[in-house]
C-alpha cells in the first residue's frame, strides 16, 4: 500500500502511537535508517514486505537485538518455506476442520481492525487428526498470517484513512473443561512458536467464556507473552458481549458472540471483510 493511498482517506483525529510510524524520536528514525541501509547493503532487504511498518515490529529500538530477530525471522521464512506456503498453499480441507477447530477472520473493529476469533472449545484433536496433519494446521496459520500482512491489514489501512497494523483477537474457551484443558494448552503452545514470528501483530485480544479453571491455564500460558502482549489482553467470563460491543460495531461481530451478523453459510467460513469487498 503506498503511503499515498491512506493520505488521500486520512483520519485526521488519529494519532500515532510512540514508535509507530508516523511518531518517531530521532533515535528511533536513525534506527530504522540504518536498519534499511544496511540490509540494502548486504542484500537482505526485501522491497515487497520491508516496508517501515514492518520493519518498526520490533519496537525495542536495541539495534542488534532488532536486526538478529530480522534476520533469524528471514531465515526461518526460508527453513519453513513461506514463500512456496504464500503462493502455493491450498487448504483444501477447511470446511472439515471447521467443524473441530473454528478459526477465522470476520470483518473489522472500531479501529479498523481484522477481527479474528478462535472457538477453542471446539477443539477435537482426535477428530481433526483424521482430516488433517498438525503440520497442514501450522501451514495455513502461517498462510492466514501472511495474507494478513499484504492484503487484509493494507486494505483495513486504506478505509480506515491511518495506518492498520494488528488485529483484534477473540478466543472463545465455551467448552474447554477438566478433560480438555490439556490438548488446548498443547495445541496452543504449538501454534505460538509460529504467532511468535509476526511480533506486534497483537492490537485487542479477549479470552471469553472462560472456565472456573481458567486462571491456573492463563498462568501457564502468560509466560510465553511480552508483557506488552499481556497487557493487551482482557480475560472475560459469561458476560463478555457489553465489552466486545464497546471495541466491535454490532453489524461486525456474529450474533453468537452477541452481534447482528448472520452470514450466509456461517460466519466462520465467510472471511467477510474489506478485503473481499469489490474494489
Amino acid at each position: 500500500m503506498a503511503s499515498s493511498d491512506v493520505q488521500a482517506n486520512a483520519d485526521t483525529n488519529y494519532v500515532p502511537l510512540p514508535g509507530y510510524v508516523g511518531n518517531l524520536t530521532d533515535a528511533q528514525r536513525q534506527c530504522l535508517d540504518r536498519l534499511k541501509r544496511e540490509l540494502k547493503e548486504e542484500g537482505k532487504f526485501v522491497e515487497e514486505r520491508m516496508d517501515d511498518a514492518m520493519l518498526l515490529r520490533a519496537r525495542k529500538f536495541a539495534y542488534d537485538a532488532v536486526k538478529e530477530m530480522l534476520l533469524s525471522a528471514e531465515q526461518w521464512r526460508v527453513d519453513f518455506g513461506v514463500e512456496d506456503i504464500r503462493k502455493n498453499f491450498n487448504f483444501k480441507e477447511r470446511g472439515e476442520v471447521n467443524k473441530y477447530y473454528p478459526q477465522y477472520y470476520h470483518n473489522v473493529d472500531k479501529d479498523g481492525r481484522p477481527v479474528y476469533i478462535e472457538q477453542l472449545g471446539k477443539l477435537d484433536i482426535p477428530a481433526l487428526y483424521q482430516i488433517t496433519t498438525q503440520e497442514r494446521l501450522l501451514q495455513h496459520l502461517v498462510y492466514e498470517y501472511e495474507k494478513c500482512l499484504s492484503t487484509r491489514l493494507k486494505i483495513c489501512s486504506e478505509r480506515a484513512g491511518h495506518p492498520v497494523e494488528n488485529f483484534c483477537t477473540i478466543f472463545d474457551l465455551d467448552g474447554v473443561g477438566i478433560t480438555t484443558a490439556s490438548q488446548v494448552k498443547e495445541f496452543v503452545s504449538q501454534v505460538s512458536g509460529i504467532g511468535g514470528r509476526y511480533p506486534e501483530t497483537m492490537g485487542k485480544f479477549y479470552f471469553i467464556n472462560t472456565p472456573w479453571g481458567f486462571p491456573t491455564f492463563w498462568m501457564l500460558i502468560k509466560g510465553w507473552l511480552d508483557p506488552v502482549a499481556v497487557s493487551k489482553i482482557q480475560i472475560l467470563g459469561s458476560e463478555y458481549k457489553g465489552e466486545l460491543l464497546k471495541q466491535i460495531p454490532a453489524e461486525n461481530l456474529p450474533k453468537q458472540f452477541g452481534g447482528n451478523c448472520e452470514c450466509p453459510g456461517g460466519c466462520s467460513m465467510s472471511d467477510t471483510g474489506p478485503w473481499n469487498e469489490a474494489r
